[in-house]
């Protein structure tokens, strides 16, 4: 969802800026952006610029940072103008599943010898999982898991996410 005031586009509005060596300088904050791994704010730095005669002329440099690690507010200005995109709300069925487990699987070698156990499938969240271990796509470990000594966690449920499609959806009501 997109916010921005009902008589055209705002002004920017002043908005402090913490350099990468401390430095606060005053900017212009042009628009907000909510996104999956927090706010992004659009600001104008103020800069300068060699024009094509060989003069100098002010300019502003324009950059998404951060927010708030990279901005701080500036006493008594108000933000509320401040064309602002948010993300959609989650839908239902996000709401009631919770988050997305992280695709990918994971294979931990178990040592030696033959016989049933000498791998493990895990799913890439699992704390079982050796760490640094190559991460495999759905296929791979579809091809992994039906390797004779290997099986599957039923820890993080790589048994339960990987059998139906191993097997078939018909077995599960014990058919």
């Amino acid at each position: 969802m997109t916010t921005t005031p009902s008589d055209g586009p705002a002004a920017p509005v002043p908005v402090l800026v913490v350099l990468p060596d401390g430095q606060e300088v005053t900017a212009r904050l042009w628009a907000r952006r909510e996104t999956p791994r927090g706010w992004l704010y659009e600001v104008g730095l103020p800069a300068y610029r060699n024009t094509a005669d060989g003069d100098v002329q002010a300019a502003e440099y324009r950059v998404w940072v951060r927010a708030p690690e990279h901005v701080r507010p500036v006493d008594g200005v108000s933000y509320d103008a401040v064309p602002t995109e948010r993300l959609p709300p989650p839908s239902t069925v996000r709401q009631v599943l919770g988050p997305r487990r992280p695709s990918g699987w994971v294979l931990q070698k178990t040592g030696g010898g033959r016989g049933p156990g000498r791998a493990v499938l895990h799913a890439v969240d699992c704390t079982e999982a050796p760490q640094g271990a190559p991460l495999l796509p759905l296929e791979r470990a579809l091809d992994v898991a039906e390797q004779p000594g290997t099986r599957l966690c039923s820890l993080c449920g790589a048994a339960q996410e990987l059998d139906p499609v191993l097997r078939g959806f018909d077995h599960i009501d014990g058919d």
